[in-house]
């Protein structure tokens, strides 16, 4: 008796420990989520609050019961691809419209807060508390939390930055000798800890009122001091009690600014949407679009050279040790794996060192005297020299494969034809290896096209024609652009996002018209 093949494939029958199993992954998932809602409640990063909450639903809803099979072995992938490729790309585009970086954080009344808890000031009659620092991390980075201490009336305030003061529960602190020891949930830090992250705790502030909040003064002391900048809700201005001058938010550039009557702003500004501005700077600004051209030209012919020569060396390195005629071939094999066994970073700064012109390896052996990293030309053969060193050990494994897949009848069909050795090789294994490997060279390609490592490590982009510091002789497009966002007075991430974007585009059409051209080969087979 056959059985039909149409018929539905039943579940196998649940062993105890798949059970159990199941029971302890949904567990852990339950407890994960209730941890994480309650703080992504807090921060209001809701597309985190949906995802959290739709994947716990799918893995209850998958995983509890018999059904939906499919959708048990599709949904981890699709979860990982979600948060770790797709979510960081909406992200980043998300970015690339707004003018967040350095003096644009956070909302607009995290920018007040900052601005008027920043203009604090001692008077003669400041109240002064006897201070000690909590923090829930790490001593050294934090976050970190005031503890603060009346020495008259013994009554125990805390907070982190920017929050108002808080008072404490006797229950919730330790005093001693007037100095709160312990708190719960935090660590308190020791006079050397507080010294050592000084510099982050001295920012620190804590709001009392409108009109006041409480400043580090010392690693054992605070003040309550007086804001000299209020801000007026009524009137959307800040004024400078001191001076008498009046802030008020107008239109700088692309962004919002509060600005008094000369024209002069205040430093902090807030986090804010500004359209298509960061990309009209990159493609509308003479000295940036002119240097992306120059390096976009630098770019491919790197990422083009670096694929071909490491093919190139690679291939012919497997090419020779696949012949059965070589003695040792597994040792020979071992050898030229091990550059590619090396952390590159560290080949980088190796390969850095030999390029010194005076003391460096290669001209100390040669008797030469050549500029490899002060010359722009000699700095770019440099880089290719290093890449493909560093490239071709990835190339020899994979052309070796390739090569050992490729049946021996077809080689000896050819030699039976009178193709010589290089015909054969040209002719027939070449075409059949690139059947194999054309996807990985692409894919090497995109690599290289943002291969920020191999530019920094052994160039930092240089060398720098003079008064030039936009781009250097050897940056790629990836690396003078981290150059223009982040290398100058501040960090620039909805430009650098929106060069990413940018980025991405171009390499996803290069990608595309390769895998395109590289569907010729497919006829071969």
């Amino acid at each position: 008796m056959t059985s039909d093949p149409t018929a539905p494939v039943r579940e196998k029958t649940t062993t105890l420990p798949g059970i159990l199993g199941r029971v302890a992954v949904l567990s852990v998932t339950l407890a994960t989520a209730i941890y994480l809602l309650p703080l992504l409640i807090h921060f209001q990063m809701w597309m985190w609050l949906a995802i959290v909450a739709l994947a716990t639903a799918a893995m209850f809803v998958l995983y509890s019961t018999k059904r939906f099979v499919p959708g048990k072995y599709l949904f981890p992938g699709s979860f990982f691809l979600a948060v770790f490729l797709i979510v960081p790309i909406i992200l980043t585009i998300q970015t690339s419209f707004t003018n967040f970086g350095d003096g644009f954080r956070g909302t607009k009344e995290e920018a007040i807060t900052s601005i008027t808890n920043n203009s604090v000031v001692q008077t003669d009659n400041s109240p002064l508390y006897n201070l000690s620092v909590g923090t829930t991390g790490d001593a050294a980075e934090g976050p970190f939390s005031l503890f603060l201490v009346d020495p008259e009336t013994q009554e125990v305030l805390f907070g982190a930055d920017g929050e108002h003061v808080q008072k404490a529960k006797d229950s919730e602190v330790t005093v001693s000798d007037g100095f709160v020891t312990a708190a719960e949930g935090y660590t308190i830090l020791t006079p050397k800890e507080i010294n050592n992250a000084y510099e982050d705790i001295s920012a620190l502030t804590l709001s009392v009122s409108e009109t006041s909040a409480i400043k580090v003064q010392g690693v054992r002391a605070a003040f309550e001091g007086t804001k000299q900048m209020v801000y007026d809700e009524a009137a959307d201005t800040i004024t400078n009690t001191a001076t008498g001058e009046v802030y008020s938010v107008q239109k700088v550039g692309s962004s919002d600014r509060f600005v008094n009557e000369a024209g002069q702003s205040l430093p902090q500004s807030w986090k804010q949407n500004v359209g298509l501005t960061n990309y009209e700077q990159l493609f509308t600004s003479s000295a940036i679009s002119a240097e992306f051209f120059k390096a976009f030209v630098w770019t491919v012919t790197f990422a083009f050279f670096s694929v071909f020569l490491t093919f190139i060396v690679g291939f012919f390195l497997a090419l020779v040790l696949n012949d059965d005629r070589i003695k040792g071939r597994r040792l020979y094999r071992s050898f030229l794996l091990l550059p590619y066994a090396v952390p590159g970073f560290i080949s980088l700064l190796i390969w850095s060192n030999f390029y010194n012109q005076d003391f460096g390896l290669i001209n100390e052996s040669l008797n030469l005297s050549i500029p490899w990293l002060s010359d722009p030309t000699w700095a770019k053969i440099a880089i290719l020299l290093t890449n493909t060193w560093m490239g071709f050990p990835y190339m020899f494994i994979v052309c070796t494969g390739a090569l050992q897949s490729i049946p021996a009848d077809v080689k000896e069909a050819a030699k039976m034809d009178g193709a010589t050795g290089i015909q054969t090789t040209l002719r027939i294994t070449a075409p059949l290896l690139l059947v194999a490997v054309a996807p990985l060279l692409v894919s090497s390609f995109a690599f290289n096209f943002n291969n920020f490592n191999a530019i920094e490590l052994l160039t930092q982009g240089g060398p720098f024609a003079s008064g030039e510091y936009t781009r250097g002789g050897t940056d790629i497009l990836i690396s003078m652009v981290y150059r223009i966002a982040f290398g100058g007075s501040g960090a620039d991430y909805g430009f650098a996002s929106a060069v990413s974007v940018v980025l991405f585009t171009i390499t996803g059409v290069l990608a595309a018209v390769q895998f395109r051209a590289t569907k010729a080969l497919e006829d071969i087979n």
